[in-house]
């Protein structure tokens, strides 16, 4: 079956599920009985403390939470990005920049309740948002502690900051408690997701998700130069064009939106176990850079500063 055809598939028959944001926090967990969260399946049972690969049980741990002004400008404004750092990912990316949160998973388990108020605090210190950092595989907390924190009066936009590597069955569980996805497209190159980032369907899942996502949420909306609402895709550009740049770019354009807001990035560096990489073990070139960045223009996308 086509990709388009299996994508408006998932996407009729979501909008034709109407249920309770009770009964999708039920249906949320349940998935971690034999857990699929994500396209790695591992149908471990989390709620009983089993681990799969993202190595997380039946808790979410939190490495850190606070206002954060490293993002892009309209995630920011003056009072900072509310991020909460989840511990454990589903990628573990060999060049993994954060891999002491990632793949060492350095942080305290949180319950629902403390969630929740982690959501208040931040906006009380005046987060212009609130910023999922590798939220993939604790979906069921975050639809769960959104839900609390919005009774209690959470009213900044919310934020999926992902790796794209993403279960189309729990994105849209969480339609309506998202307002902003931020996810990676790391690679349109299946041996380099496999070499790199141990998912060689990445490529295939990372564009069924961003189609989702953006089916969802529509592009980027921007108010009084903050984002409100929209997907705002990153794409990190790598030594060697490894991770098929220009491939990306085309699928924004051609399958995604040509209005597509797209942040490309030209911090890549060789941390954590990318030195036994030699393809990958050095930073990107000018040149590297500017050739993404300036296809990107040639094809229309909107660009963060």
């Amino acid at each position: 079956m086509p990709e388009t055809r299996r994508m408006t598939t998932y996407s009729k028959e979501a909008d034709k599920k109407k249920t309770t944001p009770q009964e999708t926090i039920k249906t949320s967990y349940k998935i971690m009985e034999s857990c699929e969260l994500c396209p790695r399946k591992c149908k471990v049972n989390r709620l009983s403390g089993e681990k799969g690969f993202c190595g997380t049980g039946a808790k979410a741990v939190v490495s850190s939470a606070g206002p954060h002004f490293g993002e892009e400008s309209v995630l920011v404004g003056s009072g900072g990005s509310g991020t909460i750092f989840f511990a454990g990912c589903n990628l573990v990316c060999v060049f993994c920049q954060n891999y002491n949160i990632s793949h060492l998973r350095h942080g305290d388990e949180v319950e629902i309740d403390g969630l929740a108020n982690m959501l208040l605090q931040l906006q009380g210190l005046g987060c212009i948002n609130i910023n999922f950092v590798t939220p993939t595989h604790v979906v069921p907390h975050i639809i769960e502690s959104v839900y609390i924190a919005r009774t209690k009066g959470l009213k900044i936009p919310t934020v999926y900051n992902c790796g794209g590597y993403e279960s189309i069955e729990s994105l849209q569980l969480l339609t309506g408690t998202i307002d902003i996805y931020m996810p990676d497209a790391k690679y349109l190159n299946s041996d380099s997701s496999n070499k790199y980032s141990f998912a060689q369907d990445y490529p295939y899942v990372m564009k069924e998700a961003l189609r989702e996502m953006h089916r969802q949420v529509g592009d980027l909306e921007i108010k009084d130069g903050l984002a409100i609402r929209g997907l705002l895709i990153r794409h990190l550009v790598m030594p060697n064009n490894v991770a098929g740049s220009i491939d990306i770019i085309d699928f924004l354009a051609n399958e995604v939106s040509k209005n597509t807001f797209v942040n490309i990035m030209e911090q890549y560096m060789p941390t954590f176990k990318a030195h036994n990489f030699p393809e990958i073990n050095r930073p990107i070139t000018h040149q590297e850079f500017h050739t993404v960045c300036d296809y990107a223009k040639e094809r229309g996308l909107r660009l963060a500063d």
